[in-house]
């Protein structure tokens, strides 16, 4: 039976899958950019070979088990580039982009200052960051060899320079930096959303009964690792802001302040170390 382009999208929707799901799957499984969403609607007419449903099944069946879009299709775009992912690192979020956002904003285009990434996973937030801001000297850091690998990869695939180390949090970089960010892990252990995320690495999502053990380890080593002036940024869950300011309060940093992400959570929290 012949299947339209059209038609098989609708089928996918009709399976359970979101539209933008669809399309990318349909996009990869025809070998083009996930960008090129407008290609799909001038070619809705199409005849898919049968060749490409048999790959598409496959693809809409791992979907449907709940695996990301981005380990089936191996890729993920984050803040304009465009990273290679796999089960050896978590699917970076927009969520996250909230944290190299307000990273920017302390980061002058002009000066070479030094930055620290602390659990970089695939790369995303040191290499969005070495892109905006060339000369920066940008560090990331992952406690995972596997990991390190996939961030290792992406920065020698997107030409930016920048430094990959094994260490458990700060332990093997001694600093100073002007600027230290993170997306730790900070999923309560025995959450009930774990459930959903089964297909990501574990180590890379909780962090202790509340959630907030490597926070703590992180705020406690940044002091000593920041220069004066020097600002730390931590993403975090939904409703843990106020316990992280209050961390960043009692570890004598100043200006201590949340930020919002694009659906209004509390998702970021900072303070800056005095002068």
């Amino acid at each position: 039976m012949n299947t339209t382009l059209a038609q098989s999208l609708q089928r996918a929707q009709t399976l359970g899958l979101a539209r933008i799901d669809a399309q990318l799957l349909h996009l990869h499984a025809l070998g083009r950019a996930p960008h090129d969403r407008a290609w799909l609607l001038t070619h809705d007419s199409d005849i898919l070979p049968t060749e490409v449903r048999q790959v598409l099944e496959k693809l809409l069946q791992r979907r449907l088990a709940g695996e990301p879009i981005a380990y089936i299709t191996g890729h993920k775009e984050f803040f304009g580039l465009r990273l290679q992912v796999d089960t050896r690192v978590l699917d970076p979020r927009p969520d996250t982009e909230t944290l190299v956002e307000w990273a920017l904003e302390l980061l002058p285009l002009d000066q070479p200052l030094r930055v620290l990434d602390l659990g970089t996973g695939s790369g995303a937030v040191a290499l969005a960051l070495q892109h905006q801001r060339p000369n920066c000297s940008v560090t990331a850091v992952d406690a995972s060899a596997d990991a390190l690998a996939v961030a290792r990869a992406n920065a020698q695939r997107l030409q930016l320079p920048v430094q990959c180390v094994l260490s458990h949090w700060m332990d093997e970089v001694p600093g100073p930096f002007e600027l230290i960010v993170s997306n730790p892990p900070y999923v309560a252990d025995g959450d009930p959303h774990l459930a959903a995320l089964t297909h990501e690495p574990l180590q890379a999502l909780t962090s202790g009964t509340d959630g907030l053990d490597d926070i703590r380890k992180i705020i406690q080593q940044a002091p000593s690792r920041l220069s004066p002036g020097g600002w730390l940024l931590l993403e975090h869950g939904w409703d843990q802001a106020s316990a992280v300011q209050a961390l960043l309060g009692e570890a004598g940093f100043e200006q201590v302040q949340s930020r919002q992400d694009l659906s209004g959570t509390w998702r970021c929290t900072g303070g800056q170390k005095p002068h």
